[in-house]
């Protein structure tokens, strides 16, 4: 029989608070505030772009329910003194209730010292696949030591530099960015200039927007890719309207409806700004119609070319001198002298050969996101970089961009100061992000966009080119990036927390605990790491089958950070990041499904053999349906451990409720196993119709949670139970595997409890000394009554409380009465009957010919041999049911 997780008892480990329960809520109130304002939030994991990122307020929230299991070890700082509380202290029996108090039906005791600077001794945290360092870097503020690995060098280095972040000199980091700008920022910004309209003097030029050229495979016209005309939305005084380019003179003017035919101001003829020359792939000719496939041809004609059509600029002289925004700062049409510029940065790029060592002149990989039709299978949509005439990464950049990009690099290593200098360059490769030839324009935001938007390398035919350096206004700039960078070290030096109450968002004073403390990271294979038993918790965000291809596009990343790093560490040495050792379902790597699941297994036995015996893995990850469950659930019983919990991250409550596949991201808990113990799948199936049962009435009575949501957490209880007895579930003489059980518990949520009398008759039978107290008890919340029990003579009450089993008199009376008068039969009367028959050496033959012996009677009958240790029901059913 199932047993609820709460407290724990003397001689068991400690049951954590986040097995007990958890506050979904709370941390969704959050959630859908910083997921949206990251950067104001917890600015130290803004610091530079790494993929999938789980928000911190997610993390922060786990390590309080996982770390604090005692209050001896736990000390409380008031946020903006560094005095203990006067209302809780080490060992106060305040924390201590705070710690019993969480409960499945009202979690929140603890949420409490959400917002507190909470201490706690002798916690050991590791991530063995931290990405970008949240989990160590909330567990860290917890004052736990915390040990960080990851495969991905990047990641390494990101995390590396948000970890040191606390113990970083912030007057040095500025002295080193004004000797940087000193030295480069004038030099950059001298390519970035532009002739203002409004009068004879520069402007700083933002973006310039450019299209790619083809030659007419048909006519040899020159074939701009252009999808529409669009320039940018209208703002400020021209709200109104839209700024499109005439195609019919290369002039940018302003139009009240971009999807409307208009007439040339210029030359008179009409054209549609929402109609280009480029749709699915193809192109279409101006000049005489020809249709052609763009990829095809850019590898015939070996590559494409470039045109400028547009640039958006910033006027400060115009700004001191009081124009309106409108003129301030607008689009205008490149003239000779921006040509003439840009070929001015050409020139000094070709004749500064000290510059390309600051320029990653390294091959692109052939890989599944730079060309994924070179393999079989795929990850879902057309990767083709290569396809697209690049072949270094070097080509994914202008030369303006290359050289501008290339004298900030070579200042960077200018400088003197060792951890200013990485920083600077931890800046310099966040802005790659947005000054390469693979981002857009965003017409409707008046911006560009940023490269990785979609977590791949998405080929734009109108790439729109940024101000490295930055004018006063511009996104993903050096300096606007240094901003970001120099608020990350200042957060991490003394974090707060943002938190709701009553509605409104609250900010509290600065910690005392900076983020990092004792730490150490390691840039290695998960499965190789070599510890053993030294983990209080695990705290993770795995791999998920295809879902980011690290290592392939952080290439993008790494060829420029190598240029610095080579010499300094040893990662920083291959020309590109580690690829087969990577735990990924990679058609370029020969990798599917099934060595995913099987590398990811070997990684959760050496979190295993790492973590202490009474330690617990807790890890966030990215669930799509059923199937994926039972895999889960495999891949941790099979490495000896039992799930104890899971909680939903934006769970989509009519997909899981329809029985549809379930996209939303879990939370789960796992402890090492105990002595996993036999079980019929009869008497699990009970277990875990109660179990969830029980589960979705106490929080749809206690709890404000969507079915969906109560749907996870009931799936959680259900895999504990399983848990406890994977590898060793029997049904009709097989063993069951742990998807066949998440199948049937996936249906039992869906579906409901379908426990009726037989069900509660078994139970019964598996109770030691059963009494009619057992009956009420189990009864409840099934669809089964003592009445109904008791008319089926299932038990009787005139000599003390007695089952109905098959040699009780009146019980075969019944049955046999049924039998006689060609009344339904239940499966239990049939197999008590067939039972009775046989031990008085009656003949079956005549009832199993006209019976029809179904699976749920074979069940059943294996499930009376488990209940009574009679296996007369087993053999019945192997030796004569069969033959029928």
């Amino acid at each position: 029989m199932s047993r609820e997780l709460g407290q724990s008892k003397d001689g068991e480990r400690k049951t954590l608070p986040i097995e007990k329960g958890f506050p979904i809520e709370r941390i969704n109130e959050i959630a859908s505030k910083e997921g949206r304002a990251k950067q104001w939030y917890r600015p130290v994991y803004t610091m530079h772009k790494w993929w999938a990122r789980r928000l911190g307020c997610v993390f922060r929230a786990i390590s309080l329910y996982t770390l604090l299991d005692d209050s001896e070890h736990v000390e409380l700082h008031q946020p903006g003194q560094n005095g203990t509380l006067s209302d809780y202290t080490t060992g106060d029996d305040g924390i201590q209730n705070l710690i019993d108090e969480v409960d499945l039906t009202d979690p929140d005791s603890l949420w409490n010292l959400y917002s507190k600077d909470i201490r706690v001794k002798d916690k050991k945290v590791l991530d063995p696949f931290m990405g970008g360092g949240t989990s160590i870097g909330e567990a860290s503020r917890f004052g736990a030591e915390t040990v960080g690995n990851d495969l991905n060098p990047v990641a390494w280095f990101v995390t590396k530099k948000q970890m040191e972040a606390s113990d970083v000199d912030l007057e040095s980091l500025e002295d080193a960015y004004e000797t940087l700008r000193e030295n480069v920022a004038d030099d950059v910004m001298q390519y970035y200039r532009t002739k203002c309209p409004n009068g004879d003097h520069d402007a700083d030029i933002m973006y310039v927007l450019w299209v790619k050229e083809v030659n007419c495979v048909s006519c040899g016209h020159s074939v701009p890719l252009f999808r529409d005309y669009r320039v940018g939305k209208g703002r400020y005084d021209h709200d109104d309207k839209y700024t499109v380019l005439d195609p019919t003179d290369w002039s940018v003017i302003r139009v009240d409806d971009w999807q409307s035919e208009q007439v040339s101001p210029i030359t008179g003829e009409t054209f549609d700004p929402s109609e280009g020359n480029v749709g699915s792939g193809d192109y279409s000719c101006p000049d005489c119609g020809q249709q052609y496939r763009i990829a095809d041809a850019v590898q015939e004609q070996d590559g494409f070319d470039l045109r400028p059509y547009a640039i958006e600029y910033y006027c400060g002289h115009c700004d001191e001198n009081g124009y309106s925004k409108g003129e301030v700062k607008d689009y205008k049409a490149p003239t000779e002298d921006d040509l003439d510029i840009f070929e001015q940065a050409s020139e000094e790029l070709e004749n500064s050969p000290d510059l390309h060592e600051y320029v990653p002149n390294v091959e692109i990989p052939l890989g599944i996101m730079t060309d994924s039709s070179a393999f079989e299978g795929g990850i879902g949509g057309g990767h083709n970089l290569l396809d697209h005439g690049f072949d270094q990464w070097s080509d994914l950049f202008n030369d303006r961009q290359l050289l501008t990009l290339g004298k900030i690099l070579k200042g960077i290593e200018q400088i003197e100061d060792h951890d200013a200098q990485e920083y600077l360059l931890l800046t310099l490769t966040n802005t790659l992000s947005t000054n390469t030839l693979m981002t857009g324009y965003d017409y409707s935001y008046n911006k560009i966009q940023h490269l990785f938007k979609s977590n791949s390398f998405d080929v734009p035919h109108e790439p729109a080119e940024g101000n490295p350096w930055g004018a006063e206004y511009g996104r993903g700039t050096f300096r606007s990036m240094w901003e970001m960078v120099k608020r990350g070290v200042e957060y991490a030096k003394a974090p707060t927390e943002r938190y709701v109450e009553d509605g409104e968002t609250v900010e509290s004073p600065e910690f005392a605990q900076p983020i990092g403390g004792d730490f150490e990271l390691y840039c290695s294979d998960a499965r190789t790491l070599d510890m053993e038993d030294e983990f209080d918790v695990v705290l993770t965000d795995p791999p998920y089958y295809d879902n980011i291809i690290y290592s392939e596009i952080s290439d993008f990343f790494y060829v420029w950070q190598r240029i610095l790093l080579a010499d300094k560490y040893d990662q920083f040495q291959p020309t590109q990041t580690p690829r087969a050792e990577s735990i990924v379902a990679n058609p370029a790597q020969g990798k599917g499904a099934k060595e995913f699941e099987s590398e990811l297994g070997e990684a959760f036995g050496n979190i295993h053999r790492m973590l202490k015996q009474d330690g617990a893995v807790v890890f966030t990850y990215h669930h799509a349906g059923v199937e994926s469950w039972g895999e889960l659930l495999q891949a941790l019983c099979q490495q000896d451990f039992e799930v104890t919990a899971t909680y939903p991250i934006n769970a989509d409550e009519n997909k899981f409720i329809g029985g549809e596949a379930v996209t939303f991201d879990i939370v789960i808990v796992a402890r090492p196993a105990t002595e996993r113990k036999p079980i019929s799948w009869n008497s699990l199936r009970r277990n875990i119709y109660r179990t969830a049962q029980t589960t979705r009435k106490r929080l749809e009575e206690n709890r404000e949670l969507s079915r969906g949501d109560i749907g996870v957490v009931e799936m959680g209880r259900c895999f504990h139970e399983y848990s406890k007895h994977h590898g060793k579930v029997e049904r009709a003489g097989e063993t069951m595997t742990a998807k066949e059980v998440v199948d049937e518990i996936y249906g039992v949520i869906q579906h409901g409890s379908d426990i009726g009398e037989v069900d509660v008759f078994l139970d019964l039978l598996e109770t030691p000394r059963a009494t009619y107290d057992d009956l009420n008890k189990l009864c409840r919340g099934t669809n089964a009554t003592p009445e109904r029990m008791k008319d089926m003579r299932l038990y009787r009450m005139d000599e003390g409380f007695k089952l109905g089993t098959w040699d009780e008199e009146k019980r075969i009376a019944y049955v046999q009465g049924r039998v006689d008068s060609d009344e339904e039969l239940t499966d239990l009367d049939k197999a008590q009957f067939l039972r009775y028959r046989w031990e008085h050496g009656k003949s079956v033959s005549e009832y199993l010919g006209k019976w029809e012996i179904t699976d749920n009677l074979r069940e059943l009958c294996e499930g009376l041999a488990d209940a009574t240790g009679d296996d007369t029901y087993r053999n019945i059913l192997e030796s004569r049911l069969s033959d029928y």
